[in-house]
């Protein structure tokens, strides 16, 4: 987390990022809402401090300058290392698929799931058909556009993406066991919990168990009562082996059991019928009378979100590179390409993340235990007090834990020279306020 300042507004050349209105947080880093002072296009700007152990978000903005061009893909805009964090630019977004659920208490129609599920098939078979695998697909990671975008679902956080085609051959990355969980627990395939090297299939499993939980709200291993992470990981295995794929797809046409059987049954490197998954997907409409005219339950609450946006006003005087607020008391030296700091909170101090560096056609990345989620089901808790034993959320505050192996693959990766660094948009030169940073242990 960025400290907070005063005037609210950070500095960054010819950006400015708004540290009062945060978007959204994760294990990777946070993400700001932002504003280009040249042509006042609103951004956002997601931060990372280089003091983690493994910083990603040089290789993540690798990654999407990779995919530029991809409906539903953001656009990057610059990449800004510093000092003490790195910041990367990309465009501005709506609400995500877990916040809009939300504000649909907890409950899509099936119109919408099915919506929904035809656009983010699209954006995981366009990441696939780059050689890339995504490895965290959940509500969270899919946002709406906004404006005359708003129809369109986005996939984002590419942190944990990876190559399962090795670059120089063309081949499938081979099979391997015993890898550490990566991802979120909730949505992780039943091979990802074996440790299974992951492939196109495990994102696709993902893809269905988020659009199940769309339906129902939930899905059947949340919430178990349980000593410990590692009896958590066993239990929720368990559960998602034994529990029949009718009572997973429980109130959901049988298309869905389809889906979900269908994905589970893929071999490692077999490539997934996209066609036939999204043919499943129309059955299912013609059946309901589903019209596709992008009627989501949830199109007022992202014109709400982006009036609330539009709301946030740059008042800006210029001194320099120096923008100073014009609500705050600050006074600015302009002999100094610097905004006044006060003390700094309390950094939120993210889990590590095994990331390294950044390449635009190159996404190997370490495999990491569990990913946070940012939603938690408060019903699921509620009324369990009993201190002998622990209900863990499958969504909240897991520890990242680093695959050494796949750390090693990645730096062998930076030293052959896979990694075209010097084709990632850098622009470190108005950063000298931001290099004065001081972070509270």
């Amino acid at each position: 987390m960025l400290p907070n300042y005063p005037s609210s507004q950070l500095s960054l050349g010819h950006y400015i990022l708004f540290s009062n209105n945060r978007l959204g947080s994760g294990a990777f880093g946070d993400v700001y809402r932002g504003q280009n002072i040249i042509n006042n296009q609103k951004i956002a700007i997601k931060c990372e401090n280089k003091n983690t152990r493994h910083p990603q978000l040089q290789y993540e903005t690798g990654v999407l300058q990779y995919l530029q061009g991809g409906k539903g893909i953001p656009i990057f805009y610059e990449f800004i290392p510093s000092q003490k964090y790195n910041f990367m630019i990309f465009e501005l977004l709506g609400p995500s698929l877990e916040s809009l659920f939300d504000s649909c208490s907890r409950k899509f129609s099936l119109k919408t799931i099915l919506l929904l599920g035809e656009q983010m098939l699209s954006r995981v078979k366009f990441l696939h058909l780059r050689h890339l695998i995504h490895r965290d697909i959940k509500p969270d990671n899919f946002l709406m556009g906004i404006n005359d975008k708003k129809k369109i679902v986005y996939i984002i956080d590419f942190g944990l993406a990876k190559r399962f085609r090795n670059k120089k051959t063309g081949l499938h990355l081979p099979y391997k066991d015993g890898k550490s969980l990566t991802g979120t627990v909730r949505y992780a395939s039943i091979y990802t919990h074996l440790g299974i090297e992951q492939s196109r299939r495990d994102d696709l499993e993902s893809l269905a168990y988020s659009l199940i939980y769309f339906s129902n709200g939930f899905l059947p291993w949340q919430g178990l009562r349980v000593k410990n992470k590692e009896e958590k990981y066993n239990r929720i295995l368990e559960k998602k082996i034994n529990t029949k794929v009718e009572d997973i797809c429980k109130d959901l046409p049988k298309e869905f059991i389809t889906f979900l059987q269908y994905v589970r049954s893929l071999q490692y490197e077999e490539k997934p019928d996209y066609d036939y998954l999204k043919k499943l997907i129309e059955i299912m409409g013609e059946k309901n009378g589903v019209i596709w005219d992008f009627g989501f339950d949830f199109n007022d609450k992202v014109e709400k979100w982006e009036k609330a946006q539009n709301e946030v006003i740059v008042k800006k005087k210029y001194y320099g590179n120096v923008i100073e607020d014009k609500d705050m008391n600050n006074d600015v030296d302009d002999d100094k390409n610097d905004n006044n700091k006060n003390d700094i909170n309390k950094n939120d101090n993210k889990n590590d993340n095994n990331k390294n560096d950044n390449n635009k056609n190159d996404n190997n990345k370490s495999d990491n235990n569990e990913n946070k989620n940012n939603k938690s089901d408060n019903n699921e808790i509620k009324n369990n007090n009993n201190n002998d034993n622990l209900i863990i959320k499958d969504d909240k505050k897991e520890e990242d834990k680093v695959n050494k192996e796949d750390n090693l693959e990645n730096k062998k990766e930076l030293n052959d020279g896979n990694f075209d660094n010097e084709k990632v948009n850098i622009n470190d030169n108005h950063l000298k306020d931001i290099n004065n940073i001081e972070v509270n242990k």
